[in-house]
């Protein structure tokens, strides 16, 4: 067995399964950058998505819930949340926080106006508007 498999072979093994791992990447990167274009929603991307956007980020939302699965896991996914709940619940519901139920983590109430929480609702939709090829795999994220 050791008189067949020499160091030429040992090479050639090595140089042809890198040069098939390089053109394999190479082709799953061209396939990405030939997709996302495709996925994306930046037609539908808005000054109102942008302040939206800027309170997400000024309130640290990602802080406690995720968004297209990235953030923290302490709260509930909000990538779908509009097509689950609809904008009028999401604004009660911010409203109305912190609920006081005994044993319940609680959100912060952070005392947005009708335009900031307008602004947010409309964020959450531009998020919920992305082909994300069915991520999350289910409808409560």
């Amino acid at each position: 067995m050791s008189a067949s498999f020499t160091k030429s072979t040992a090479r050639n093994i090595f140089y042809g399964g890198a040069v098939f791992f390089f053109l394999l990447f190479l082709a799953l990167t061209l396939d990405t950058v030939q997709a996302l274009p495709k996925r994306d929603n930046r037609a539908n991307l808005t000054e109102q998505v942008a302040r939206g956007k800027k309170l997400w980020e000024v309130n640290n939302c990602i802080g406690c819930h995720t968004l297209l699965g990235e953030g923290a896991y302490f709260a509930p996914e909000l990538g779908n949340v509009y097509q689950r709940r609809g904008p009028e619940f999401i604004k009660a519901w911010i409203k109305a926080q912190p609920t006081g139920a005994p044993g319940r983590r609680q959100m912060p109430n952070f005392h947005l106006n009708d335009a900031e929480l307008d602004d947010l609702v409309a964020f959450l939709k531009y998020s919920s508007e992305i082909n994300t090829n069915n991520w999350p795999p289910n409808i409560e994220g």
